[in-house]
């Protein structure tokens, strides 16, 4: 029988142990559009940056100016045309997302919150990882948004870009993940966003498409292990892979230019029915008032 490894807490023990019987054993050389980084079992969050580094040799680059989640929107592979039609400031915030400041806002259907709440209790605070806020935030609540780059000691060679985004007045890491790009089996380029867990991940992919807006659109929705959607990743106490694909979870983001306003509307669903709603304002920082923020930043945290 295959069991998840015990040394660690019984809720994410259990949990992998869900992902051993309902998912599939998996071949990390024939899947590695789908591999990714995993956590250790004594701390996520900002912990985590610290110990791949150590890992892998990494040298932490943070602070860093014009950096983005994507080195080139040309990464996602789109047609010319769709980058053409692309909005600028959507291609600006992807290319350049440390020189952008984002405000939260979160409305949830209540029927999911005790959902939310649960995984709060059990998991998120624990780990510092995926803290959302258990309850509808109506005024926009302030997110510090940091780009992290780890680049090789060897050759300085960029291993993994890393978007870390807190609460401004809790400190407390909402998103800690690995952003990059992936060509699924069937060819299509998307997103991926990687999360690390406790001896493993929850690994987002979403495929991007441009809408009649020129908006940009992510969505994870598949409907098989292959295609573009939400995947837990793990490592069993015998070191095999294993991953579940959820295909009744699902993730789409909008990233539009409205009326001089950059925002992002994120709905999460299960099993098409709407969990909650994310709605992020981004605003891009004069050099003055990054400086600015920074002393704001630096006063509230000392």
């Amino acid at each position: 029988m295959n069991l998840a490894d015990r040394m660690q807490k019984f809720q994410d023990w259990f949990t992998q142990q869900w992902v051993i019987f309902s998912g599939k054993k998996i071949n990390p050389f024939e899947n590695t559009w789908l591999l990714g980084s995993f956590g250790e079992v004594n701390g996520i969050g900002e912990k985590f940056i610290h110990q791949l580094a150590e890992k892998e040799s990494l040298t932490i680059i943070r602070n860093s100016n014009s950096k983005g989640i994507l080195n080139s929107i040309s990464s996602l592979k789109l047609q010319e045309n769709e980058i053409k039609n692309l909005s600028k400031k959507v291609i600006d915030f992807y290319e350049k997302t440390s020189e952008y400041k984002l405000q939260l806002k979160v409305k949830w259907n209540p029927i999911f919150k005790i959902f939310g709440y649960v995984v709060n209790r059990l998991f998120s605070q624990r780990i510092n990882q995926l803290n959302i806020p258990t309850n509808n935030i109506k005024s926009s609540e302030n997110l510090t948004s940091e780009i992290i780059e780890l680049v090789s000691k060897k050759n300085n060679e960029l291993k993994h870009t890393i978007w870390l985004r807190k609460f401004q007045s809790t400190g407390k890491v909402i998103y800690s993940g690995i952003y990059t790009t992936c060509t699924l089996p069937s060819g299509i380029t998307c997103v991926k966003a990687i999360f690390p867990l406790p001896k493993g991940n929850a690994t987002v992919i979403l495929k991007p498409s441009i809408g009649e807006k020129n908006e940009l659109i992510l969505n994870s929705s598949g409907n098989q292990f292959g295609d573009a959607g939400f995947y837990f990743l793990l490592n069993d106490a015998k070191g095999n892979c294993w991953s579940k694909y959820i295909k009744s979870f699902t993730d789409k983001l909008i990233v539009s230019d409205k009326n001089g306003r950059l925002i992002a509307e994120q709905t999460l669903k299960l099993w098409k029915f709407k969990v909650a709603t994310f709605e992020y304002e981004m605003e891009k920082i004069t050099p003055k008032s990054k400086g600015e923020h920074i002393t704001r930043y630096c006063q509230k945290r000392g």
